[in-house]
């Protein structure tokens, strides 16, 4: 295990220079071209097995140790989000309107050295270690799903997989057995009333009346409908009606989110959605369209791996504090991966100590102390060694 730490901090600054060089060239989800073409030809280089396309335009690369053992993977995703970048840094985005605003970048760059590091002491390892390089985790369906189905966890035995999150201070790592992150549904709704003058709203049947009375009360579906022992979010994020400030609008239509980590609260909340909605269009002679889709499942971490892993993480250079997190209402398609085989999802606190403040992940001037990523590496590294040992007879 030593030989690995040594070995890692002789390569973090191309892990670093690996980070910016992504930074620089991001591409969006389900249109990756460049990057995966880029991970495979680092791993060929380390003269692993490379397989491309997988599921679409997921890497994964296989590293096998010098004698028989399980076989542990790990997971990166690589896609950008659609935000123009503002920092100001020498290795800003050179793509208009595309940024690695949610730290995929080191994500990428992490487990690309990590693998150049394991490659290195492959001949004290018992197993095999596959790399998992997805696309498209920002954008529903996903890339996870489509690369499970194509293979990428055949004869996995584990899988370990981390988020560098920038509000938390550089030094903690994040566990949680159980669910650690939420289910992140989305729903839209039109509702169609009957337009007319705005000195006149007898004679029409106001759609922006109705839309606020429902972004109102769809708050009650929480309040008043879900036990407070639960944990749920509705939020809307669009309400686009209207034309002229005159003109009772026709029309209005409202998207918004939902957030859960219980199948039983999500059905309800949907189900309750679609009762508030149409209790409040029959109540004034209105007609609405609705529609719910499903995202991820919740990420639910494995008890057995997630204390593995928190034990190893008291022992990483660099770590100050091993802390048990709140479940996060954001959403993540490592959930699928965690429904096939038994591993963890955890969190690496990504904060530089002299910030006075970090922004929020997909914000345009979202960065992160690039040290987390040596912490991240270790990490996942020492927790892969320590399982397949555990498995030597």
């Amino acid at each position: 295990m030593e030989n690995l730490l040594f070995n890692l901090d002789k390569y973090y600054e191309e892990m670093v220079s690996i980070r910016r060089y992504l930074h620089a060239n991001p591409e969006l989800s389900f249109e990756e071209v460049h990057t995966p073409k880029y991970i495979a030809n680092f791993h060929r280089e380390l003269g692993l097995e490379v397989r491309e396309g997988v599921g679409g335009r997921g890497v994964i690369a296989t590293l096998r140790g010098a004698k028989p053992g399980k076989t542990v993977a790990l997971r990166a995703d690589f896609d950008a989000l659609p935000i123009q970048e503002e920092n100001d840094l020498p290795y800003k985005s050179k793509i208009d309107g595309v940024m690695h605003a949610c730290g995929h970048d080191g994500h990428t760059a992490t487990l690309l050295i990590l693998a150049k590091a394991l490659n290195e002491i492959k001949e004290e390892i018992c197993g095999n270690v596959v790399f998992i390089h997805q696309f498209a985790e920002e954008v529903l369906p996903g890339g996870a799903k489509p690369m499970i189905e194509d293979g990428c966890l055949e004869g996995v035995d584990v899988i370990f997989g981390t988020h560098l999150w920038a509000p938390i201070p550089l030094g903690e790592v994040h566990v949680k057995s159980g669910a650690i992150m939420a289910a992140p549904d989305m729903f839209e709704v039109t509702i169609y009333g009957k337009g007319g003058h705005g000195a006149e709203p007898h004679h029409a049947v106001d759609a922006i009346v109705l839309g606020a009375q429902y972004v109102t009360q769809l708050q009650t579906i929480i309040s008043r409908k879900i036990s407070p022992l639960k944990h749920a979010v509705i939020t809307v994020g669009q309400f686009e009606a209207g034309k002229a400030y005159n003109i009772i609008s026709e029309k209005a239509i409202i998207k918004g989110t939902v957030r859960t980590f219980d199948e039983e609260v999500r059905n309800q909340i949907e189900r309750e959605l679609e009762i508030l909605l149409k209790s409040l269009c029959d109540s004034a002679n209105a007609t609405y369209e609705f529609t719910y889709t499903r995202g991820y499942p919740p990420v639910v971490n494995h008890p057995e791996e997630t204390k593995l892993l928190a034990e190893i993480a008291k022992d990483v250079p660099g770590v100050n504090a091993v802390k048990e997190c709140e479940p996060m209402m954001v959403g993540e398609d490592f959930a699928y991966y965690l429904k096939k085989v038994p591993g963890t999802f955890f969190i690496t606190g990504a904060k530089n100590p002299e910030w006075d403040m970090a922004y929020p992940h997909h914000h345009p001037k979202f960065n992160f102390d690039e040290r987390a990523m040596l912490i991240a590496a270790k990490t996942m590294g020492l927790a892969t060694l320590k399982f397949l040992e555990s498995y030597q007879k």
